[in-house]
């Protein structure tokens, strides 16, 4: 009887450690999900798949991209925040990512996922969001969109990714602080957003640079304004809203890599290693140069105090445009 006993204890230890340390060093033994929650062609999208090419290098296992779009990104976060913490389901999050749970606040229903469900790997980039319009538009300038919108209200329509999504919240910041009125066109993604304004359906849009700058570059597109602190490399002309005089209009669109809460911190070790690799790996660069988006890359401690505080950033940004109701 108590060898039966003993038998039992060393076989429940055997396999406890096989779970943790032991069962770890092993990460990953099968495929694992990159979860895009918005369609390709946008700036997540873009970052998603040059990273999955190079972490598939380094674990020797399929790194596959799932795009989960709907809701301005909560449907693919939502996801991503309920999945087991095995390490083998992440999230290319953006900025948005703590946009959608301060607008369900806001309106008071129940939050399609929460903050704290979520831990950072790491941030690769951070650019402002960028406005543009047809090149053959009458607008030169932001002072020309918005006297016209002034004299015209919601007759000059914008595409988002989303309601309170990253690019619908860049553009409410902005009609906010103009004072103008312009009919929002949500789509379920950057890519989506961008192809209803070169398709005419729409005339303006705010965008993260790298889906934009190949049609500026071909003359589809002009850029009037971006929404950092400082004018961009690649568009040294086209200044920013703050020397415009629109002081509280500021935006980075960002792109970083999470997991579920509660994935062993071994596995999280091998994640945050393949993610500090990828972004020193010379295809990965010559990719994300391409797309003329400069690699901010931050590990799991700086980037979650990053994260932090732009995520306060955007709590008061939300509260300062209110409830948007689409119609």
């Amino acid at each position: 009887m108590i060898g039966r006993a003993l038998t039992a204890v060393l076989c429940l230890t055997a396999g406890a450690l096989a779970s943790g340390p032991a069962a770890a060093q092993q990460y990953p033994e099968r495929t694992v999900t990159i979860i895009v929650p918005f369609p390709p062609g946008g700036v997540a999208d873009q970052t998603a798949r040059p990273l999955a090419a190079v972490m598939e290098k380094l674990f020797k296992q399929p790194v596959v991209i799932s795009n989960r779009s709907g809701a301005g990104g909560a449907v693919g976060m939502a996801a991503a925040a309920n999945a087991k913490a095995d390490g083998y389901t992440l999230l290319m999050a953006l900025s948005s990512i703590s946009i959608i749970p301060e607008a369900d606040k806001l309106f008071g229903r129940p939050p399609a996922y929460e903050l704290k469900q979520l831990t950072p790997i790491a941030l690769f980039s951070a650019d402002p969001t960028v406005l543009v319009v047809p090149a053959d538009s009458p607008w030169k300038s932001v002072k020309d969109l918005v006297e016209d919108a002034k004299k015209r209200p919601n007759a000059i329509a914008y595409s988002s990714s989303g309601i309170y999504g990253t690019l619908h919240m860049a553009m409410a910041m902005f009609t906010n602080a103009a004072g103008i009125e312009m009919r929002h066109v949500p789509t379920t993604g950057g890519g989506p957003a961008l192809t209803q304004l070169l398709g005419g359906h729409v005339q303006a849009l705010a965008s993260g640079p790298g889906p934009v700058l190949p049609h500026i570059k071909a003359g589809k597109l002009r850029a009037l304004a971006n929404w950092g602190s400082e004018r961009l490399k690649a568009l040294p002309d086209v200044p920013t809203f703050k020397e415009l005089g629109y002081k509280d209009v500021e935006f980075y669109i960002w792109a970083g890599l999470y997991a579920p809460v509660g994935v062993p911190e071994p596995v999280m070790k091998v994640l945050r290693e393949a993610a500090r690799k990828a972004a020193a790996d010379p295809e990965f660069k010559a990719t994300m140069e391409k797309l003329e988006t400069p690699i901010v890359y931050m590990d799991a401690p700086e980037f979650a105090k990053f994260a932090e505080q732009d995520a306060k950033r955007m709590a008061e940004a939300v509260k300062r445009v209110g409830r948007i109701e689409q119609k």
